[in-house]
């Protein structure tokens, strides 16, 4: 089968390769992969500023069909419309593994980086990670239950939402705009997002069509000084970082009221000097989140049902396979909302 795979560590060093079609282990079922969205981290790897086990093939956020059974499968049928958790190699006998938090576990290695990923045209997967895709969601919108997965977790199960809460998003990107659709479902009385240029030329728009309240240009305004106008000097319940930028996340912390919460999701490339006093004295509560649970893709596959977050606009980017750098290219840009490939 071809797979876009990272041979060796370093800048690039990405191609398209030949290689077998992965035979389904016990408990595991082998998915033909029919859309895999474009992540920040794919982009990194290709960059060389992530983590990864080369040789390996790229890409997680995926959706597919299971066309094959591995021994021992239990519920998983042929034919099964389907997406899936990221949490492979777990142990299974950890403490964290033991208490639902297997996304913890020190023996995970997640596709795309870790294992095998889904730039391909088949994958195989524990049947336990799998979830069914509902009737009328097709799969390129499927393939970003995974992002929406990641901030569902940090946002709803751990920091979460409570009606006329008042919320900064820190970022513009796909992740943001899915986060925003599901803070404004959960009764946020305000919504306020940030980007840069890059997010004037579409995401500042679709932003404001999905309900964001006020969004702000980092580059040109001081977003401090106009989230303390939007909320009378006050500042807001709960700033949620999906930038990763770490200018952004102190900005984030002048943004808070005093008792807010802080949902730290977005992973900066650098350190970040946390003002220790000023939190302190704040009382801020700050919510470490890292990759999803159970729970959380659950709920999203019924948000998504219900009407609560429409994915159509993220699909309106999709490349074949060996177009994959034009695909990345295009996921740079800014200019898309989400960049979708279907091997």
């Amino acid at each position: 089968m071809k797979a876009l795979v990272k041979y060796e560590n370093g800048l690039g060093k990405m191609e398209i390769r030949e290689v077998p079609v992965p035979e389904p282990e016990y408990n595991e079922v082998l998915i033909k992969v029919k859309a895999v969205g474009i992540c920040g981290t794919d982009l990194k790897i290709y960059d060389d500023k992530f983590t990864s086990y080369p040789p390996v093939i790229v890409g997680h956020e995926f959706a597919g069909e299971v066309v094959k059974l591995g021994e021992g499968v239990k519920s998983a049928k042929i034919g099964d419309r389907v997406v899936s958790e990221q949490h492979t190699k777990t142990c299974g006998v950890c403490e964290y593994c033991l208490t639902g938090k297997r996304h913890l576990c020190p023996e995970k290695r997640a596709p795309g980086y870790g294992i095998d990923g889904a730039f391909a045209q088949y994958i195989k997967i524990p049947e336990s990670l799998l979830h069914m895709i509902p009737d009328g969601v097709s799969y390129e919108e499927a393939a970003l239950v995974e992002p929406m997965a990641i901030a569902a977790y940090g946002i709803l199960d751990k920091t979460k939402i409570h009606p006329e809460d008042t919320v900064v998003i820190l970022g513009c990107g796909a992740i943001a705009i899915l986060a925003l659709q599901m803070i404004k479902a959960q009764g946020a009385s305000k919504v306020i997002m940030t980007g840069i240029d890059v997010d004037e030329k579409k995401r500042f728009n679709i932003a404001k069509g999905f309900g964001a309240d006020v969004v702000i240009n980092s580059q040109r305004e001081d977003p401090v000084k106009v989230v303390l106008n939007e909320t009378n000097k006050m500042g807001v319940d709960v700033v949620i970082d999906l930038s990763g930028a770490p200018q952004a996340i102190l900005q984030g912390f002048d943004m808070l009221k005093k008792d807010g919460r802080f949902c730290a999701i977005g992973l900066p490339n650098g350190e970040v000097a946390v003002p220790w006093m000023k939190l302190a004295l704040k009382a801020s509560t700050i919510y470490f989140s890292y990759s999803s649970n159970y729970i959380s893709w659950e709920r999203c596959l019924s948000m998504i049902c219900k009407g609560k977050v429409k994915l159509k606009q993220f699909t309106e980017d999709i490349y074949a396979l060996d177009k994959w750098e034009d695909a990345f290219n295009r996921a740079r840009s800014g200019e898309a909302l989400k960049v979708i490939i279907k091997p």
